[in-house]
């Protein structure tokens, strides 16, 4: 590992003169061995201990290192495209997969990953993909997160499913389905309290309300339709087998009573089915004849799902199941998101600590990112462990060609260099695209740099370079204009760093940017700026891609994508 870690540090250094950034790295190094993405952390030190090393090198030293080490990264070399490997038993153009969100919570990270793969792999067969809303818990789901979800599914991911079906909508064929399976024997009413169904299920045991007759059951089925029972009175249950070995079948619950209002329907409906029963009628009444899960889901409940379409005589939709995705170091569930908000300890669920998807549109992370997670991850038996820096390498590496560059400075300070000229500087927009333009900035003798730099400007003897502008030195305590030409920096003996600067000017733009850690900072930026429009990605150089989030009263506010 660590000479793979190595000589892409060298590789980045040698790139971006002398200076190997930390974060460029653990992409490549993954792209490499992905069978490293389950060692993160110990990635993550290595990278950090090679990068202090690499970073204490001269230039030279750096390049004639990386000649003999790997050779080969000094060439510019074609990425092979990658592509989602081959589905057992699927057919072009008759493939039916779903992406099933419950609207009760924002969609991360983990839901995009999961929909995309249902999505993708019904492009690949020119097939179809239905969104479908499982919205049968009325206290949970609203018309807040159904929104939301579409936002991010349709907008954001760019998902375009073949149908958009909400399951409440099919409640009284769910009605007509559970009256059958009451008038054949195959369900009974239950007055158990939770507490003893759950103990007699354990042991295996009937209890007297599955002695029922059907009479009996239909009877009490409509008087929990007309509201004589009170929530938790009674359950409708499949009458399965009480000895099966997957416990899951000893006569699950397949009705509830829950007379919280719905987002939808209001009051009209209070016995609402539950997952197992509505989802596998689902699959029959969309067309889903292919079912892409997480292992997590596991084969008991899908026995069971599939026990309930053989009632009915449906067909079962064929099922490959692959490895979860687990977001490292990173809160996902939404009741524990919900906690968060209510104790104050995150902003909302676009928090930048959060990797939601509103958060990560508002960071700045392109829909492309997750399509590559795709085609990297596919349908892997073991568990994925994504890290945000894996997401930061994949992002980087797209938003590096398509955002324009900018100067853009925190903590800063002014200084004076002493005999500067005046000149106007003359930016590239884009380093690799000319066509893109210029940004321009008049300078004279005083700058803002930041406090970091300027310890490493204090440094007698060095000759240091305001990147594109000038040279300068430190002498007797101030600071003192060499000249202009970066070949003379370039060849000095004595060659210090090159750093970022502004120009002291009223041109400049104020800005915030608001930090992964939900910091919010102060920074100013080069005059140019007032061109970036809202929700554009930049490269403020030297510190880290940004997105611009709103203007307010002239102050630009940012957010940090990442570095």
């Amino acid at each position: 590992m660590k000479e793979l870690v190595l000589k892409y540090a060298l590789q980045n250094a040698v790139k971006f003169n002398g200076k190997a950034d930390p974060g460029a790295l653990i992409g490549k190094v993954l792209g490499e061995n992905p069978e490293l993405k389950n060692k993160l952390n110990e990635i993550k030190k290595e990278i950090m201990s090679i990068v202090e090393e690499v970073n204490s090198m001269k230039p030279e030293e750096q390049l004639k290192k990386l000649q003999k080490l790997a050779p080969e990264l000094l060439e510019e070399k074609k990425v092979e495209k990658k592509e989602l490997k081959e589905l057992p038993g699927a057919e072009i153009g008759k493939i039916v997969t779903r992406m099933p969100p419950e609207p009760s919570k924002y969609l991360h990270l983990g839901h995009a990953l999961t929909f995309l793969i249902n999505y993708m792999y019904a492009e690949k067969y020119q097939g179809k993909c239905v969104l479908r809303f499982e919205d049968c818990n009325p206290e949970k789901v609203t018309q807040e997160f159904i929104d939301a979800d579409l936002d991010d599914i349709q907008n954001y991911l760019g998902i375009k499913p073949s149908s958009i079906v909400y399951v409440s909508d099919h409640m009284d064929k769910f009605y007509e389905y559970a009256e059958q399976l009451i008038t054949e024997g195959k369900a009974y009413m239950c007055f158990c309290d939770r507490e003893k169904m759950q103990d007699l299920r354990h042991k295996g045991k009937e209890c007297d309300c599955r002695k029922k007759t059907p009479k009996i059951n239909k009877q009490e089925w409509e008087n929990m339709l007309k509201k004589k029972y009170q929530e938790g009175e009674c359950t409708l249950r499949l009458k399965i087998d009480m000895k099966a070995t997957n416990q899951v079948l000893r006569d699950p619950v397949i009705f509830r009573i829950n007379y919280a209002k719905h987002y939808k329907y209001g009051n009209k409906y209070h016995v609402w089915p539950l997952y197992d029963f509505y989802n596998a009628i689902e699959e029959h009444l969309c067309g889903v004849n292919y079912v892409l899960r997480s292992n997590e889901f596991g084969t008991m409940r899908t026995e069971l799902q599939n026990h309930i379409r053989e009632l009915f005589g449906m067909k079962n939709p064929k099922e490959k199941q692959y490895g979860r995705f687990n977001i490292n170091d990173k809160t996902t569930q939404g009741r524990e998101v919900r906690e968060l908000i209510e104790k104050g300890e995150v902003n909302g669920w676009d928090d930048p600590r959060l990797v939601t998807l509103k958060a990560l549109k508002r960071r700045g992370i392109e829909r492309e990112v997750y399509y590559e997670l795709i085609k990297e991850v596919g349908l892997t038996p073991t568990q994925t462990n994504l890290d945000f820096t894996v997401v930061a390498a994949i992002n980087r590496r797209i938003l590096d060609k398509k955002s324009n560059r900018y100067f853009v400075l925190v903590n800063t300070e002014k200084i004076k260099v002493d005999n500067a000229p005046k000149r106007k500087v003359k930016l590239p927009l884009h380093p690799e695209d000319e066509k893109r333009g210029y940004r321009t900035m008049d300078t004279e003798s005083e700058f803002y740099i930041t406090k970091e730099d300027l310890k490493e400007l204090k440094t007698e003897n060095k000759l240091h370079r305001l990147m594109d502008c000038m040279n300068l030195e430190y002498k007797n305590d101030k600071f003192v204009y060499h000249s202009q030409d970066h070949d003379t920096y370039k060849n000095s003996k004595n060659k210090g760093k090159i750093i970022n600067y502004l120009p002291v000017s009223k041109d400049l733009v104020k800005c915030t940017i608001m930090m992964d850690d939900a910091t919010v900072v102060e920074a100013i930026a080069e005059p140019d700026t007032k061109n970036v429009k809202v929700d554009d990605k930049i490269q403020a150089e030297r510190f880290a891609f940004l997105r611009l989030d709103s203007i307010t009263k002239g102050k630009y506010n940012f957010w940090f994508t990442h570095k």
